[in-house]
């Protein structure tokens, strides 16, 4: 995929979105303003003039014409590992991601949770109030730059002026300098005519500049879900293996009940009892460190879900209560690029320097403004409405630059400096995203290898375990060799906890890199409430 190139400066037609004039254009009709008719006239034409503006038509780069995410072709499910999480996963391609992607997992907690995040996050509530002001600044902008500005005033002087400064004979002292009272009420405009589309670019850039802000709320929301969905997880593993662990402590100190009165007997060494009194303080080591971490975790989901860690009352996840989703949509690679965020936020930023370049590129032709006032003056208030006491004004002027020491094209060179640096970071978010699918699709498959090997294992573990603790009470095996089957079980049951909740952050992990499925939300994020203050 190349970068988007630029096209050379030149006038182009100007597409949707074109300036027409405000109003009547009728110019019969302008003779009823009260800016008078020759700003109506003179404005009409200048509208007219706005059919082109200079620099680069914005095209929306090419998507990716690959067919696949992987070099080797994807797999039609994986693997299908027995016992909890297991069973085979299939691949969709093709097939559309369900807005709330994270349903899937059948959890009511995680639903639960995270709508109470959709709701009072402050991260959420920060990009949707983002995105409220750079619509704003857009109106702003066009109502500031396309349409005329138009104001009223209202002055009323009393004032002595001398005699001699108007030309008049002094008959000297105060009383010979006359007394002036002066009212003027006028309405002023002024109107700048876009006519080589500066204005237009720079609204352009602005639009951007607002379609960047709509997707990094999109890409907020995708973080913020995908985060509590793997944070969920992760607890649910730590508890797991906190479970687990406990467990082979709870056989080990059986282990170590027999070999004590082994030992108290004389039928075992004095080595034997500290190896096994070993072996569970190694076990019981273990368990303040899983202890802390899912704490930390636990800390962590209340403040995505917008709420105090102290809060006493946030779900607890377990393995059990999550399903592995059996059927995964994968997005078309030529799909993903009009889906993904943070692809449409680096669009949105290579559009505003493409605009930029307009910008920079108008500033070197000429400038146009217009200006008129229509009012009355008079020395009293009931003269103001007498046909004489109007006055009027219209200036039209231009301003062409022609020497500034280089700066208006060193701006435009810059300008597509700028346009390049955009682009080439465009491609590099679209190969980034092409690699976390590939990351993601490759992971899911070599989970459910890894979980069916490690089930095995886990399996085997156990047997060898419980064959070896009947032996050893017969005096059949060493003690060493017990020793040797507890870790070796120990190990097996952490790592088949670990591989399951593996396939369940990977699913996440995939949904996350095709980007969420926002593009099915019925309704605009930008309209769903966030809580701004402290969670209750």
């Amino acid at each position: 995929m190349n970068p988007p190139t630029i096209e050379p400066k030149q006038l182009q037609p100007q597409g949707p979105g074109a300036v027409s004039c405000p109003g009547a254009v009728d110019i019969v009709d302008c003779k009823r303003c009260l800016v008078g008719s020759a700003f109506c006239a003179v404005l009409t034409l200048s509208v007219a003039l706005t059919g082109c503006a200079v620099g680069p038509d914005f095209r929306q780069p090419a998507a990716p014409t690959n067919s696949s995410y992987t070099p080797q072709a994807l797999v039609a499910e994986t693997a299908s590992p027995t016992g909890r999480d297991g069973g085979s996963q299939r691949f969709l391609v093709g097939n559309d991601i369900p807005e709330q992607w994270w349903s899937l997992f059948h959890s009511a907690a995680l639903d639960g949770l995270v709508r109470e995040a959709l709701e009072k996050s402050p991260t959420l509530g920060a990009a949707q109030a983002a995105l409220r002001a750079a619509r704003e600044n857009l109106v702003a902008e066009r109502g500031g730059l396309l349409y005329p500005s138009i104001g009223a005033s209202a002055t009323g002087a009393r004032e002595r002026v001398s005699a001699a400064s108007l030309g008049l004979p002094s008959n000297g002292g105060a009383g010979g300098n006359p007394e002036l009272t002066v009212i003027n009420a006028s309405l002023n405009a002024s109107y700048n005519p876009d006519v080589f589309g500066g204005a237009r670019r720079r609204i352009e850039g602005v639009a951007a500049q607002a379609d960047f802000a709509q997707f990094e709320l999109e890409a907020t929301f995708l973080t913020l879900t995908s985060s509590i969905a793997a944070t969920a997880i992760k607890e649910a593993s730590l508890r797991a293996q906190l479970q687990a662990t406990r467990e082979v402590l709870a056989a080990e100190e059986r282990q170590l009940a027999v070999v004590q009165r082994q030992y108290d007997l004389g039928a075992v060494s004095r080595v034997a009892l500290l190896g096994q009194q070993t072996q569970a303080a190694s076990t019981r080591a273990a368990l303040p460190g899983l202890e802390k971490t899912l704490t930390q975790t636990r800390h962590q989901l209340a403040v995505l879900a917008g709420r105090l860690p102290s809060d006493a009352d946030l779900p607890e996840f377990t393995l059990d209560a999550l399903q592995l989703p059996p059927e995964l949509p994968v997005t078309l690679p030529s799909a993903l690029v009009r889906q993904r965020p943070d692809i449409l936020a680096s669009e949105a930023l290579l559009h505003q320097a493409s605009a930029q370049i307009g910008v920079a590129t108008a500033a070197l032709y000429p400038q146009f403004t217009l200006t008129a006032q229509y009012g009355r003056a008079a020395g009293t208030w009931s003269g103001l409405f007498k046909s004489q006491n109007i006055v009027w004004s219209f200036l039209a002027g231009v301003a062409q630059p022609i020497f500034n020491g280089g700066q208006l094209t060193a701006q435009r060179r810059a300008a597509v400096a700028a346009f390049e640096q955009a682009a080439h970071q465009y491609r590099q978010t679209v190969l980034q995203a092409f690699a976390n699918v590939a990351d993601a699709l490759r992971a899911l498959e070599a989970d459910a290898v890894a979980l069916a090997a490690i089930a095995d294992s886990d399996a085997l573990a156990k047997r060898t375990l419980d064959l070896t603790q009947a032996q050893y009470r017969l005096g059949a095996v060493s003690y060493l060799a017990l020793l040797d089957a507890q870790r070796q079980y120990q190990l097996a049951h952490v790592n088949l906890v670990q591989a399951q909740a593996s396939r369940l952050s990977d699913t996440a992990g995939l949904f996350q890199a095709l980007g969420g499925g926002w593009w099915n939300r019925t309704a605009p994020l930008a309209d769903v409430p966030a809580d701004s203050g402290a969670a209750k």
